[in-house]
């Protein structure tokens, strides 16, 4: 009787775990999203087939299988199996785990070492790694899901391979939505657009769908049906995997930029919906678009300047969410707007110019003369005043002696700086005509 209560408070148990546990891959060619990594020709799998597996960093956004994989790795490979997570160790619980894993190798044994959150260690943490390593003490397997070229040490990074694990693809959560259902015995009572809007909610995401079915199947009375909106309600929408500090963050600004430059209307007005709905601030979207204006517009129209920075205020003034439509609309007008870097490149070589060639001085004759000693060095000699030159324009020369004309501003034959274009070339062929000797 005993043992009937066991089984039974057992069984109990494993029904209790959480659905995307209880469903884990059993081995590497089950597990579904990753068939770079670990589908027939995948690298994993010829690591694995080679007989040889090295140190590695899993790179990729949450619920893509990163420990799941790597507890596969080692069962696969016949390495010992050790777990720690980088937010919850220190250096006391590393050293014990490489101290256990030097005894193994005595042993005849190699650990496999994963760290979850490795990125969360700091430089000297991540330093104690390497002799482990190097030595063949432990397999490295650092689980991150930020950029790794940004938060791990060179040194750590040379000694392990990066593989990305990619969001799961709409084909690859409707596989884990369709594995749930045949291991539950039911089906999600979903309509087809529900069924969908379920997979968009998931975000690449293969733990939260099946989290989300779960809801889903708690939610559901017999007999019912959800439509999408129906599916919204009971599952109140999970928010968009989004960090204002890291990769999402700059992924996101960096498309918006793009957009702009590259004049699509649409895909900007995408990427700005797309972080004013994670919680972007307004205020920042609205001081990148006058960056945009100033950097990808210029004079082409200098409007676009003026626009942005009223709808920056129109936001500050009324505020969420009547205030988002002020930056729409001057998202759409930069896009639409004519392009030009003419001002910003012509910035950036007289900055250039500016720190190669020193304090080199003006030439004298556009110097002031305040007083008697000035003038007897010839400051402010021969001083054309343009206002007095027929076109109000004498032609003389501004930059220092030493450094000669220079010419960085080149405007573009569009929007308006097809007149300035104008404007240079006739002050050019009056500047060429008044000092020829």
């Amino acid at each position: 009787m005993s043992d009937l209560f066991a089984a039974e408070a057992a069984e109990r148990a494993a029904q209790a775990r959480p659905l995307a546990d209880r469903l884990r891959p059993k081995t590497l060619a089950e597990v579904s999203g990753q068939p770079q990594l670990t589908g027939p020709d995948g690298v994993l799998m010829r690591m694995i087939s080679a007989g040889s597996l090295g140190s590695m960093i899993f790179w990729g956004p949450p619920g893509t299988g990163k420990t799941t994989v790597a507890r596969l790795l080692s069962g696969e490979t016949g390495l010992a199996f050790e777990q720690i997570s980088a937010i919850f160790s220190g250096v006391a619980d590393l050293k014990k785990v490489f101290e256990a894993a030097r005894m193994r190798r005595m042993g005849g044994r190699q650990t496999l070492l994963f760290v979850d959150e490795i990125h969360r260690f700091n430089r000297a943490q991540q330093d104690s790694f390497l002799p482990v390593m190097e030595d063949g003490t432990i397999v490295l397997v650092g689980a991150t899901t930020e950029n790794p070229s940004f938060e791990l040490n060179a040194a750590l990074l040379s000694r392990a391979r990066v593989l990305t694990f990619k969001p799961h693809d709409a084909d690859s959560l409707a596989e884990l939505l369709a594995r749930a259902e045949k291991a539950e015995g039911r089906s999600l009572p979903l309509d087809e657009a529900a069924r969908a809007s379920l997979i968009r909610m998931a975000d690449g995401d293969g733990r939260a769908a099946l989290t989300l079915a779960e809801e889903v199947w708690r939610a559901g009375r017999p007999g019912e049906t959800f439509d999408a909106q129906a599916l919204q309600d009971v599952v109140q929408r999970r928010a968009p995997v989004y960090d204002k500090s890291q990769d999402g963050h700059y992924n996101l600004i960096s498309a918006l930029h793009k957009s702009v430059r590259g004049s699509d209307p649409d895909a900007a007005l995408y990427y700005l919906c797309r972080m004013f709905d994670a919680g972007e601030d307004p205020l920042y979207l609205g001081r990148r678009m006058v960056r945009m204006a100033v950097e990808d517009i210029g004079l082409a129209d200098p409007q676009a300047l003026v626009i942005c920075s009223a709808a920056k205020d129109a936001y500050d003034y009324l505020g969420s969410p009547e205030g988002e439509l002020a930056l729409a609309e001057a998202c759409v007008y930069l896009a639409t707007a004519p392009k030009s870097n003419g001002v910003y490149t012509a910035y950036k070589a007289a900055m250039r110019a500016a720190k190669e060639h020193g304090s080199l001085p003006p030439p004298k004759h556009i110097l002031n003369a305040p007083t008697k000693l000035m003038k007897g060095e010839g400051y402010g000699d021969g001083y054309r005043y343009d206002h007095d030159e027929p076109d109000a324009f004498s032609g003389q020369d501004y930059f220092p002696e030493k450094l000669g004309r220079q010419t960085f501003y080149d405007p573009p034959e569009r929007g308006f700086e097809r007149e300035l274009r104008k404007r240079l070339d006739w002050w050019s062929k009056l500047r060429s005509e008044r000092n020829k000797v």
